[in-house]
């Protein structure tokens, strides 16, 4: 199966966030959440958001979908050290075969790993003049380990659910949480004029950090803080962590500057974290509302909504 970015899925699908510490699973319905179920799992079928464990896995999914009677077609996000995201600048190609070609060219020698074992995809965000006035593509280019991704099928396959597609959780992340007065620029596929970059910071089973503007994930890397384990040294080493992917990020052409930073996640809600990495980054630091702008009705009665950040936004690319 290949990565599938954000295109249009059928009905019904259900975003499920393979956590590794829990399996979140959103369904959606008119922009509203409809269902949310979650469920720990138990240590060692998912490591550093990798599927070490094929047939335990199964077996758990297998369980959750049977007692919840959630739909089987399922999204499913992936964030891992497998994983390469790239933007790419190209000459306005209509012809999708001739656009794709150009791309697999480009991602070549953009991506340090063998396409051959890689599953690929990519998706137009938009087009520029060029200084000589000619029309440019902004291209954004996924490639993950083909070995990867397959045990991530495997394992849904295994439980009898149906895979409609593979987005990063990144990209899912954005999605849910981008502010709906950010999210449409001025001109389709362009960035609105002066706005600021936001860097979002998935405190999961892995800590994941993504930087968007508007609804655009301009970066992407998972962080090798475990806010579990570092008990008071957790706002340090995520400052550090966090400081230094900016930096990556402002590295790139044309990059906008950071204006704020929202933390979501489980972890979002340790106590005073927000408020320490609002000192250690001078920069302002808030907890995200976990859903976003979604309605939820009476679907977290019993659920944690902080599980459910990167489930949603998987359930709505699936249905958008």
């Amino acid at each position: 199966m290949a990565l599938t970015l954000s295109r249009k899925n059928p009905r019904g699908s259900v975003g499920l966030d393979l956590d590794g510490a829990f399996v979140a699973a959103v369904q959606t319905s008119s922009g509203r959440i409809s269902r949310a179920e979650s469920l720990d799992l138990p240590s060692g079928l998912i490591t550093d958001g990798e599927v070490t464990d094929v047939e335990g896995l199964s077996s758990s999914l297998k369980s959750f979908f049977k007692e919840t009677g959630l739909p089987t077609r399922v999204r499913l996000g992936v964030s891992n050290q497998q994983i390469v995201v790239r933007h790419l600048d190209l000459p306005f190609i209509e012809k999708e075969e001739e656009l794709s070609a150009a791309v697999r060219f480009q991602a070549a020698e953009a991506i340090a790993m063998p396409l051959d074992e890689a599953v690929l995809d990519y998706q137009v965000v938009g087009e520029r003049e060029s200084l000589e006035g000619s029309k440019r593509l902004r291209v954004v280019v996924v490639a993950a380990r083909k070995a990867m991704i397959e045990r991530f099928v495997d394992s849904v396959r295994g439980a009898g659910l149906k895979p409609e597609g593979i987005d990063l959780n990144a990209f899912a992340l954005v999605r849910a949480l981008a502010k709906p007065d950010e999210a449409e620029p001025v001109v389709p596929g362009a960035l609105a004029t002066g706005q600021s970059a936001c860097v979002y910071c998935h405190l999961g089973g892995v800590t994941n950090l993504a930087v968007a503007v508007g609804n655009e994930c301009l970066f992407t890397r998972p962080l090798s803080t475990d806010w579990r384990e570092e008990g008071e040294l957790v706002a340090p080493a995520l400052a550090e962590e966090i400081r230094l992917s900016i930096d990556f990020y402002m590295a790139q052409p044309d990059a906008r500057p950071v204006g704020e930073i929202h933390l979501s996640g489980p972890g979002s809600t340790l106590e005073g974290l927000a408020e320490d990495l609002n000192a250690l980054l001078h920069l302002p630091v808030a907890v995200a509302e976990p859903l976003g702008g979604l309605e939820t009705g009476g679907a977290f009665d019993e659920e944690d909504p902080h599980r459910h950040t990167v489930a949603a936004g998987l359930a709505l690319g699936a249905s958008s």
